[in-house]
């Protein structure tokens, strides 16, 4: 825009934020909470419960098991205790990691798990949250078709039956939206536009999958979503409008209000040259002066248009 100092404050509180973390792949729930109850284990000592507690896992999870991976037979899900290299392997960073070789990289299947390995007593047994041999638990918060395991439930990890995986943040501060697809912040529970299975596609900007992503994910006021740490790559650029749509991804009626000032001053040569805009806001079509710099949609005021 040339002289146009347009540094724009980014309102990103006004399109809600919502701390959308998965955990894992799931079809239902087998759950514990970490609140598990010594008395249902027969022959189990209670003091066994917490031995070897948060030292044990990998950077991710903090859990007394390794699991067997269904799909390639190893075992993963590194010991931070001991860091064995027969047990180096983390389900998250290895099997689809960009390090490991074309050919063998993969999703490891959740779901589909049967076996894990107890962490301290090395015992290989089906998915179950008590060690069957040294009667440990190997995760405090445990779902059983999710086969997670995690000994931080600091987390708040929730299973929710509507996405079908365990998400964190604890299940009273989220809600799902069955148009959506996804589970949001209680704050947009009133507040968010619907978009069709707005989590089950890619991010605009990087590229990963939004529905499984770990990374926090921000809801537009258009409905589309987006990483916040990508929308704020945005912010940087001076970039404001949703790489989908088009709309505008926070209030801009201050930095038009400024625009309208700074376009005040200006000459135009082609003051007899009428266009047809579209507005990428509110839809409307307008016929307005034709102008070097930008067009004002005559029905919401933005500037945010487009030449038709």
């Amino acid at each position: 825009m040339g002289a146009l100092d347009l540094h724009l404050e980014f309102a990103s509180a006004q399109h809600g934020q919502a701390k959308l973390n998965v955990e894992e792949y799931a079809k239902g729930s087998l759950l514990s909470d970490g609140n598990y109850n010594t008395e249902k284990i027969n022959g189990s000592n209670p003091d066994d419960y917490e031995k070897g507690i948060m030292q044990h896992g990998c950077p991710h999870y903090r859990r007394r098991c390794r699991i067997r991976a269904p799909c390639c037979n190893e075992i993963l899900i590194a010991d931070t205790a001991t860091m064995k290299p027969s047990f180096s392997l983390c389900f998250i960073e290895v099997p689809n990691s960009i390090k490991t070789g074309k050919m063998k990289r993969h999703e490891l299947p959740r779901h589909e798990v049967q076996q894990v390995v107890c962490s301290l007593c090395g015992t290989e047994q089906e998915v179950r949250q008590v060690c069957i041999n040294c009667g440990v638990c190997m995760g405090k918060y445990f779902c059983g078709l999710c086969k997670l395991f995690d000994d931080d439930v600091s987390k708040q990890q929730y299973h929710c039956n509507g996405c079908g995986i365990c998400r964190i943040g604890g299940r009273e501060n989220f809600f799902h939206c069955s148009k959506c697809g996804c589970c949001y912040s209680i704050a947009l529970k009133n507040s968010h536009a619907c978009v069709e299975g707005a989590m089950h596609h890619d991010c605009p900007i990087c590229f990963e999958y939004l529905f499984e992503s770990t990374n926090d994910v921000s809801v537009l006021p258009c409905g589309h979503t987006i990483h916040v740490k990508c929308l704020k790559e945005m912010e940087e650029h001076y970039q404001f409008a949703c790489p989908l749509c088009s709309k505008s991804v926070c209030d801009m009626s201050k930095a038009w209000e400024r625009l309208d000032m700074e376009l005040a001053t200006l000459s135009d040569s082609c003051d007899d040259k009428m266009v047809r805009i579209l507005c990428n806001d509110c839809g409307a079509i307008s016929e307005v002066q034709f102008h070097l710099i930008a067009h004002k949609c005559q029905n919401c005021k933005s500037y945010n248009t487009r030449q038709i």
